[in-house]
């Protein structure tokens, strides 16, 4: 099957199976008379693994080694009940921080911010994760980057679509000679919000960052 219809199958983007098999996670064999890739019922059951796994967190690496059978599945979900006890291990501390600081400071003025993260950089130290802020700074500029693309491009061809409109009002310009391009203009901007919208959906999702961690 081609990869539109294991999208549909699976709810994965082909953005994020094209990422599993550059990870080596999905092999499907490819048709010898053009290359292309032939997914199988197989291909389709393996990438509902990997989807049920990458929702629970659990890391690339360890999917890979459970795949090469050198690890076991009651390892891994061992070991991913032990990530979880600590992230919330993790929430008690961030909750019991701002519980402190809502009573140590009465505005963001009389906040004494260099005091506390020393403290928390000696509790990273100790184990403690806080939020990553370069993931979230990363993540707000692809946003903001995809946004404006789409953006400047939207206007664009808005401009020219306008243009069409205004030589067949006010110029009586043929409507038919300017139909079909600005039809075409038309459908190149909703395409370009749909697009927009399901990368801001793959930024959000965060897989292209979270395979630097594994």
């Amino acid at each position: 099957m081609k990869i539109y219809q294991v999208e549909e199958l699976v709810g994965i983007t082909k953005k994020n199976i094209r990422f599993y098999e550059e990870q080596g996670l999905l092999n499907p064999k490819r048709n010898p008379e053009n290359d292309y890739r032939e997914y199988s019922l197989a291909d389709v059951k393996v990438l509902e693994k990997i989807k049920l796994l990458r929702k629970l967190s659990v890391p690339i690496e360890e999917i890979r080694l459970l795949q090469k059978n050198q690890l076991s599945f009651a390892q891994t979900m061992t070991q991913q009940i032990e990530r979880i006890e600590k992230e919330q291990q993790n929430a008690e501390v961030m909750k019991e921080l701002c519980a402190r600081l809502r009573e140590d400071a009465s505005d963001l003025n009389a906040l004494d911010a260099s005091l506390y993260l020393t403290e928390m950089e000696k509790m990273e130290q100790e184990g403690t994760k806080f939020v990553d802020i370069e993931k979230e700074d990363i993540n707000r500029k692809k946003k903001t980057g995809a946004v404006v693309g789409a953006s400047i491009f939207c206007v664009i061809m808005l401009m020219v679509l306008g243009m069409l409109i205004y030589a067949i009002v006010v110029e009586s310009a043929p409507i038919i000679p300017m139909l079909v391009p600005g039809l075409i203009l038309l459908s190149l901007v909703i395409g370009t919000v749909v697009v927009l919208v399901q990368r801001i959906k793959e930024i959000d999702r965060g897989e292209e960052y979270d395979a630097r961690k594994y």
